[in-house]
């Protein structure tokens, strides 16, 4: 083995050479990115957006701020077209390059067919992008673009109103006083100064609303494993678990992205943690809630008051038992609207998509075309192998001192030119940060996104002897500075460490903390922690076969015999709660963790 050399960061030149030859791959594993291979075979590549020769058309579906049109119309051709039917909006796609929509259109995969190839461009004016079928703009070429930061104040406002406006009543009231009561004493409110106001998610929106709410004399919490310390002590906020969260605070606001790792994080189970009076606030997304049980927790008197600007379903049914609750605040998603956010929106959306119609990549892409074919076969088990080491990762940190310094160490027998790890280090930067992020994370965004959110990743290359027939032979990925849910996860040096191989074309993992395992990364994992004594396997087989959970894949790394073991275990389906309790209560069990991937 050859000394150990840090990977040289090289910035992304993009030429007009070989255009022609350009091809577009999607897969349903892969980000959409473009790895720069070999130094024999480089070649540099630009995406085609428009015809090199005419004036590009942008067909503006939705209304957008007169700012906004008027940086397109410098640039390209506009069409506003408000209201179209889905037939009128794929018959007229096909005279256009790109595509501007609100929340309101929906651009499906028989849009992009019916464009013919000539739509290179869709820009979302706002920051969901739930209404764009972004498989079928990959397939077809398209770059999907949004709008991300306009909102920002707009939507922190929104929360600061809905805070205020539920602690004293204003709408119940104001409701009551148009039917001709004075109810004074029923809508005594309660006051904000001195109390604790957790802010869950401490992104761009949920710090801009703990500065107001310390402004108004809040104690002001936040969790979020990637905010950094230092920016929460700027603002005087204290960073702290989701547990402690819950416990402590007397308003919570959400600020949250829907993703899997978010979808009801508000249920039956974390609505019984909370302080009992609790009052609740979400301008980020409905998914995050489960609205049942915020009926029930209503109802229970665990959360006195909910205040609520977006729904699961928007919008929601007429006689929803959450809306028509007596003591639910509500607004039709109101968290954008203001004139000024409405003009910062459409400028940004319009810079986006006249730079993608120009040949440049922004930040705020959130899929990317991908290179020729022979390139992505070679790479594409180890992309995919470094992405699940990257959730694997990040899924093992505890506590609420956030995600910081990552190293990522990559063996090869290649010389250090022979392979350009970018593409591989955005996949680990994605696996990092999109299990709990609305950020679509590929080539082009990745280091943006990984320095908006205060996380360093080192690279490092181990040379090695040997046939430089394989691109790798592991990726190792590294969490310093940071507990551990598994305390087996940590290594000697006392950081989170997983280690990966690709074995006949498939990813494994090689390595957790100081063991040695071996387990497929198909599915999801189960790893535990026991005694290494005979019967084990079968045990924690028994309690998922009886369950029904189907293992794909079991692998034993222990110290030494009859010490301590650890089991990865590769399982079909998620078990449920009941299942990991029973693997919890086999008595030589001493520590368990389920990974999705």
């Amino acid at each position: 083995m050859a000394a150990t050399t840090p990977t040289a960061a090289s910035n992304l030149l993009i030429t007009k050479k070989n255009l022609s030859s350009l091809s577009l791959i999607s897969t349903n594993k892969l980000p959409t990115f473009s790895p720069l291979h070999t130094s024999s075979r480089r070649q540099r590549f630009i995406v085609l957006f428009a015809s090199l020769n005419s004036k590009p058309t942008v067909l503006v579906a939705e209304k957008l701020g007169e700012a906004g049109i008027n940086l397109l119309k410098d640039f390209a051709n506009v069409d506003c077209s408000y209201n179209l039917s889905p037939d009128e909006l794929c018959t007229k796609i096909s005279l256009c390059d790109a595509l501007i929509v609100r929340s309101g259109t929906k651009v499906s995969r028989e849009v992009f067919e019916s464009s013919g190839g000539r739509l290179k461009v869709v820009g979302r004016a706002g920051v969901g992008i739930d209404n764009v079928d972004l498989a079928a703009a990959t397939e077809h070429g398209c770059l999907v673009v949004n709008a991300p930061t306009a909102n920002t104040i707009a939507a922190a406002e929104h929360g600061i109103a809905l805070l205020a406006a539920m602690a004293r009543n204003v709408a119940q009231a104001d409701a009551s006083v148009k039917a001709g009561k004075w109810q004074r004493n029923k809508y005594v409110g309660v006051s904000l100064v001195g109390k604790t106001l957790a802010v869950m998610g401490f992104g761009k929106v949920g710090s801009e609303v703990a500065r107001r709410a310390k402004g108004l004399g809040m104690h002001v919490i936040a969790h979020d494993p990637y905010a950094p310390a230092d920016r929460a002590r700027a603002i005087g906020v204290e960073l702290v678990s989701f547990d402690e969260a819950l416990a402590t605070a007397d308003f919570i606001s959400l600020h949250m992205p829907l993703t899997p790792a978010t979808a009801k994080i508000l249920n039956d189970e974390t609505f019984v943690k909370m302080k009992k009076g609790v009052r609740i606030v979400n301008v980020a997304r409905g998914g995050v809630i489960d609205e049942d049980a915020l009926v029930r927790a209503l109802d229970a008197g665990i959360v006195a008051q909910a205040a609520l600007d977006v729904f699961t379903v928007e919008p929601p049914p007429q006689d929803s038992k959450l809306v028509q609750h007596e003591r639910v605040t509500v607004t039709p998603h109101l968290g954008a609207s203001t004139m000024e956010a409405q003009e910062g929106v459409a400028i940004e959306i319009a810079e986006a998509v006249v730079g993608a119609l120009k040949g440049e990549l922004a930040s705020t892409a959130v899929n990317a075309p991908m290179v020729p074919a022979e390139v992505l076969t070679e790479l594409k088990p180890f992309v995919e192998l470094a992405e699940k080491l990257g959730r694997l990762a990040v899924q093992l940190v505890s506590g609420g001192s956030g995600v910081k310094d990552v190293k990522v160490t990559y063996a090869s027998a290649r010389a250090p030119d022979d392979l350009d790890t970018r593409v591989l280090r955005a996949m680990i930067t994605k696996g990092l940060i999109e299990p709990i992020s609305s950020v679509f994370v590929n080539l082009v965004n990745a280091d943006f996104s990984a320095k908006q959110r205060g996380l360093r990743i080192s690279e490092e290359r181990i040379l090695l002897d040997g046939s430089p027939e394989s691109p790798l032979d592991f990726i190792q990925v590294q969490i310093a500075n940071v507990e551990s849910k598994f305390a087996s996860a940590i290594s000697e040096t006392g950081e989170i460490k997983v280690e990966g191989r690709v074995k006949d074309g498939i990813p494994h993992l090689t390595r957790v903390g100081s063991f040695e395992v071996d387990v497929s990364l198909e599915g999801s994992i189960i790893l535990c922690r026991q005694v290494d004594q005979p019967g084990m396997i079968g045990k924690v087989g028994s309690v998922l076969g009886g369950q029904n959970v189907n293992v794909s894949f079991m692998s034993v790394g222990r110290i030494a015999p009859r010490k301590q073991a650890v089991m990865a275990i590769g399982v079909d389906e998620q078990p449920s709660k009941e299942t990991l309790k029973k693997i919890g209560d086999i008595p030589a069990v001493e520590e368990f963790v389920f990974l999705k991937l």
